[in-house]
This record gives C-alpha cells, sequence and structure tokens, in this order.
C-alpha cells in the first residue's frame, strides 16, 4: 500500500521547506541590488527567509538588504519570484530567541 502512495503520489500539494513559516502583514523598507529603496510588505516569514509582495522587478539570485525590527538590517538572497511575490532566504538565520522578539511586533502590526 506504501508503494501506491509514493508512486501516485498525494492530492495535497507539499511544501518542502523545512522551517514552517509565519503568517504576518507587516510593511518594511528594503534596498535592491540597484541600491534603490523599495518597499515591501512581508506576508510570511521564518528564521531562515520570508516572502514579500513588491513592486520592483527583481530576478532570481539577485540580493537585497531588508530592515526588520529588533534585528536591524538583513542581507538575503532572492530564491523564487512570482507575480509581484518575491521569497527571500535570509543569509544568516535569525537567532530563535531574536525571532520570537521580532514575531510579536510583526503580529502586533496585522
Amino acid at each position: 500500500m506504501a508503494a501506491f502512495g509514493a508512486a501516485f503520489g498525494s492530492a495535497r500539494p507539499i511544501d518542502e521547506r523545512g522551517t514552517p513559516r509565519d503568517e504576518v502583514h507587516f510593511r518594511t523598507r528594503a534596498f535592491g541590488p540597484d541600491a534603490r529603496p523599495v518597499n515591501l510588505l512581508i506576508v510570511n516569514i521564518s528564521a531562515l527567509g520570508l516572502m514579500a509582495r513588491c513592486d520592483a522587478v527583481y530576478e532570481v539570485g539577485d540580493r537585497m538588504t531588508v530592515t526588520l525590527p529588533v534585528i536591524g538590517v538583513v542581507v538575503a538572497e532572492i530564491r523564487w519570484v512570482l507575480g509581484g511575490r518575491i521569497g527571500l532566504e535570509l543569509d544568516q538565520a535569525i537567532d530563535l530567541a531574536d525571532y520570537y522578539d521580532l514575531l510579536a511586533v510583526l503580529l502586533r502590526g496585522r
């Protein structure tokens, strides 16, 4: 029976990220690879990355700096781009204690 499920997969999409994301709604400022400021709306976040809505057009592999409360400025690489949304992987993971403090501030903004 396990072989059947493995062969045909599941009807539910699989989220292959190793770290679950927390849903937020937080506006912040970032700087793209051209050093121009851009406004981001962070939609979800983890200690390793985030997804944001963004009006500027970027490419996979571009690098950004993002300003986060509690943490300050973080550097990240754009891992995917889709319809006005971007997925960023942070260069350095956020310490867990700092992440919970950050999350408390981000959730207050909802």
